[in-house]
């Protein structure tokens, strides 16, 4: 199966992950993309312990993440792909990584120097810059908080400034 969700989520794994996403796309394994968590033993253990004991947490660095993209697309495994925020995802992008792919805004929280296009997305200027460009670079981006949510398009949250 492909990746079945690519989700950026200051949260990273919280409930509307495990409980809302997990119900609707059933899957095995959640990759948290994070350099600090990857090299952190006692917060994998805490993000993983509300994660069902039938899925596997993994936690990667970026450049680790980029190698295995192939293999978790092409496994038998359902795979969720979580980072903390948009320059991660952009990261993981590069070279037409997610070109055809799309990129769900879950949860930017508000923080100095954002505004709020949506009640749990709230953009920089900068990270409105990063969000065209990944779209540019060929991934559809919206922002959906719960899976039985309206999808919101790019360009409507944009639109929004």
């Amino acid at each position: 199966m492909p990746v079945v969700l690519y989700r950026v989520d200051e949260r990273l794994i919280h409930g509307q992950v495990v409980v809302a996403w997990g119900a609707r796309l059933h899957p095995d394994r959640i990759v948290v993309v994070n350099r600090d968590l990857a090299n952190s033993d006692w917060e994998q253990e805490l993000y993983s312990m509300g994660v069902p004991p039938e899925v596997t947490t993994e936690f990667v660095e970026v450049d680790e993440a980029r190698r295995h993209l192939p293999a978790w697309r092409n496994a038998s495994e359902r795979v969720i792909i979580l980072t903390r925020d948009v320059a991660t995802m952009i990261n993981l992008a590069q070279d037409g990584l997610l070109e055809g792919e799309e990129i769900n805004l879950g949860g930017i929280h508000h923080a100095a120097g954002r505004r709020a296009v949506l009640p749990y997305v709230f953009l920089s200027e900068q990270e409105e810059r990063e969000l065209h460009d990944l779209a540019e670079a060929g991934a559809h981006i919206t922002a959906r908080d719960l899976p039985s949510s309206r999808r919101v398009e790019l360009a409507e949250l944009l639109r929004k400034r």
